[in-house]
């Protein structure tokens, strides 16, 4: 039973800081974004080039995301997502202006490894202000963070349509929200996380992943957490990677309407994860990923099927409102597994899911250079019918006594 309690004034500072660095973390990678179509133009890559270079950013996170811990339990979470932060936008700024292929992948890289690490302690900080709080308030960061995406892509698009090129866009951009992160800073919890012990949670769950015994219906309903948050980082990442591609090079679009592919999707997101709490309460889960999928598989694919630039923007926006929810629901209930200790069934289904990011740009720029970025963008409407197929390891509408 969660004991609720009245938030000081410090808690309620703290939370105001943990919300800043979600919402910076959020924007600063989608400035970045939206001008993928003029870095590839500018390098002269080729899809199947470009889809490889992009996916160094989740290769980094892959790289750096198990070391998160050890610096947090070494200066604290609210100083390394600080200190991330500030990483990251020097990474997107470098990235913005790489002189060379190599240059952007490794620049990439690096921005990648930082804002693993920056999501882990914003988290853990976040949750280190839940527990003060007594009640839950992790959902509002994550919506925060979605509209820093929101932020960061308008301001980008913004960019764009004046003129500005990418090196003054992304250093006014890395200005601003390092300033914003440093001065949450100061409204942190002050000390180390040692108020609880969810770093210590999380390494335990990951060194028992391969000791502990699994029955074999646990284990499908893992693999099938597993592909419902594939499928949502899926089809997240063809709006990340390949929205404004599409729309631009494919359609046609000016490029300051080609960014709004990105922004319908991201904008779309957040209103859903504002509404999603209240709809899974009062419709369970499950439906809640049926329907999201359904509406995924129905917006991109008659996008698909029928290719104008109102009505691709249109499908972005289905795809972001049907995957608002996937994601937190599939990790929500592995660490809710029988059978598995704290902690192992998130750190799965975590892992595999940044492997998904990884894998997904690579992927579909071999099928654009292939047949064509429409037919790549097809993992989109898969992707919503795979959820829908899966959906049934959530649980159903919960009763209230």
């Amino acid at each position: 039973m969660t004991d609720v309690r009245t938030p000081t004034a410090e808690d309620r500072r703290a939370r105001a800081a943990v919300a800043a660095l979600f919402l910076t973390n959020g924007a600063l990678f989608a400035n970045l974004l939206p001008r993928y179509p003029e870095i590839k133009a500018d390098l002269g890559m080729t899809n199947a080039a470009y889809g490889l270079a992009v996916a160094a950013f989740p290769t980094g996170a892959i790289v750096s995301g198990l070391g998160a811990a050890v610096l947090i339990r070494r200066f604290g979470s609210g100083r390394v997502a600080t200190a991330g932060t500030v990483l990251v936008g020097l990474g997107t700024l470098v990235a913005g202006v790489a002189p060379s292929v190599p240059v952007l992948a490794v620049t990439l890289f690096l921005a990648g490894a930082c804002d693993a690490v920056t999501d882990v302690a914003q988290n853990a900080h976040g949750l280190r202000v839940q527990r003060r709080y007594g009640r839950s308030i992790i959902n509002s960061f994550h919506a925060l963070w979605s509209i820093g995406a929101v932020l960061g892509g308008s301001m980008a698009a913004g960019a764009i349509a004046l003129g500005l090129s990418r090196g003054v866009h992304l250093t006014i951009s890395t200005l601003v929200f390092a300033a914003v992160a440093l001065t949450a800073l100061r409204s942190c919890l002050p000390g180390r996380d040692d108020e609880g012990a969810g770093a210590e949670a999380a390494d335990a769950g990951a060194a028992t992943v391969g000791r502990a015994r699994v029955s074999p219906r646990t284990a499908l309903a893992l693999g099938a957490l597993v592909m419902i948050a594939l499928g949502g980082a899926l089809v997240e990442d063809a709006g990340n990677s390949w929205a404004t591609l599409y729309l631009a090079d494919s359609l046609g679009a000016p490029a300051a309407l080609a960014a709004t592919g990105f922004v319908a999707l991201m904008g779309a997101q957040t209103v859903g994860r504002l509404l999603g709490d209240r709809l899974v309460d009062r419709f369970g889960q499950r439906a809640v990923a049926r329907a999201g999928g359904v509406i995924i598989a129905a917006g991109m694919g008659l996008a698909l099927a029928v290719p104008t630039v109102p009505g691709t923007i249109a499908g972005f926006a289905a795809a972001g409102l049907g995957v608002a929810t996937l994601i937190p629901a599939a990790m929500h209930e592995a660490d809710e597994l029988p059978g598995l200790r704290h902690g192992t069934g998130l750190t799965v289904v975590s892992w595999l899911l940044r492997l998904g990011f990884l894998l997904s740009p690579p992927v579909v720029g071999l099928v654009a250079d292939a047949a064509s970025l429409r037919w790549g963008l097809l993992v989109a409407p898969v992707s919503g019918l795979l959820v829908v197929l899966f959906a049934g390891v959530l649980p159903g509408r919960r009763r209230v006594a």
